[in-house]
């Protein structure tokens, strides 16, 4: 029985996901990456997208208040193998712990730009015609 990609990720996905989410974030909050552009850095992980085997990790970051936040997605990649040797004592009930990819979280950017979309006269002038319309 083969699962469609296009249904989205598994129920199991999801719960793996947010459990490596935690160790990771637990993990960054004890300061264990010896790496100054981490060290100096506070990383908030939004999301983690498992492969559908549970073998990839893709975790999604957004460094607050860092000059340069692919420096900071760089810097986690390079400690990626470290990382993964951290929180392995977390996710001992895997059968295989995952290799760890970070990415850069985009997803508050695109919600800003759609909220100005929205707040531009442009779509106000339309949200307007169409209420007048329905009140006729």
């Amino acid at each position: 029985m083969s699962r469609s990609h296009a249904s989205g990720p598994s129920q199991r996905q999801l719960r793996v996901g947010e459990q490596v989410r935690h160790a990771l974030s637990e993990m960054l909050q004890r300061g264990e990456v010896r790496d100054d552009i981490v060290e100096t850095t506070v990383i908030s992980i939004s999301e983690v997208r498992m492969s559908p085997d549970l073998k990839i990790a893709t975790a999604f970051v957004s460094p607050l208040g860092a000059p340069d936040d692919e420096a900071v997605v760089k810097a986690l990649n390079r400690n990626a193998r470290f990382i993964r040797g951290r929180v392995s004592p977390a996710l001992r009930q895997m059968k295989y712990m995952p290799e760890f990819r970070f990415r850069l979280d985009t997803s508050f950017d695109n919600f800003t730009k759609i909220n100005e979309l929205l707040r531009s006269p442009e779509v106000q002038r339309d949200l307007k015609a169409d209420d007048d319309k329905e009140h006729e």
